[in-house]
């Protein structure tokens, strides 16, 4: 009688969120939760989640491409320069969420982006000084533990907003926490976890 044996290699656990979409689980997988430092990275994340108010993540990054050539490469210099022209092209534009109060609010924030730049030197300086400069490692076991949002999203939230930035309520802000590795939300026995918790580009370079 021929045996045949197959050798399986286990799979890597990952956060129950990002499973079933070959798209989310790429993002899973190699940027949700990487710190991010880079000023430009992290208005483009910014924008998306402003524009994802309301809406799955999965249907931004369906369209991120889009966005991205809508925006300028989220160039938040020449964004600041949009006009009623710019955002009546956009509204036309249905590789994007075509949402004119959201529209308006990229410009705005990008305008405000800018003005906290002038007064911390980088908005990564601003907003990584909430968490010391320190990425906060929660050890959640499962989806259902994740909040939505935290008293400290509340604080950031109430501060850009007072600074003039638009749609970025708690919930949009926490979500932007995690995407750019603030807080490390990934479900501890994903492989990620320790990969994100041993990464050795650390938010600490901002602080000097």
């Amino acid at each position: 009688m021929l045996f045949l044996f197959s050798y399986l290699v286990p799979m890597q656990h990952k956060c129950s969120w990002c499973l079933g979409d070959p798209l989310y689980e790429v993002y899973h997988d190699q940027e949700w939760g990487v710190p991010l430092l880079d000023d430009q990275a992290l208005f483009e994340f910014l924008t998306l989640e402003t524009f994802q108010a309301g809406l799955s993540w999965l249907t931004i990054l369906r369209k991120r491409e889009h966005f991205l050539m809508a925006f300028d490469q989220f160039d938040y210099t020449k964004i600041t320069h949009y006009g009623p022209s710019k955002v009546q092209e956009l509204l036309q534009n249905a590789g994007i969420v075509r949402n004119k109060m959201k529209i308006e609010a990229a410009i705005a924030n990008a305008q405000a982006f800018i003005a906290l730049q002038e007064e911390y030197g980088t908005f990564g300086r601003f907003i990584w000084a909430f968490v010391d400069f320190q990425a906060v490692q929660n050890q959640f076991t499962s989806q259902d533990q994740i909040p939505t949002t935290t008293p400290l999203a509340k604080q950031i939230s109430r501060v850009l907003k007072q600074k003039g930035f638009k749609f970025v309520g708690p919930t949009v802000i926490y979500a932007h926490m995690q995407a750019t590795g603030m807080v490390n939300d990934h479900e501890t026995q994903c492989f990620r976890y320790q990969e994100i918790r041993q990464l050795k580009k650390r938010p600490l370079d901002l602080k000097r």
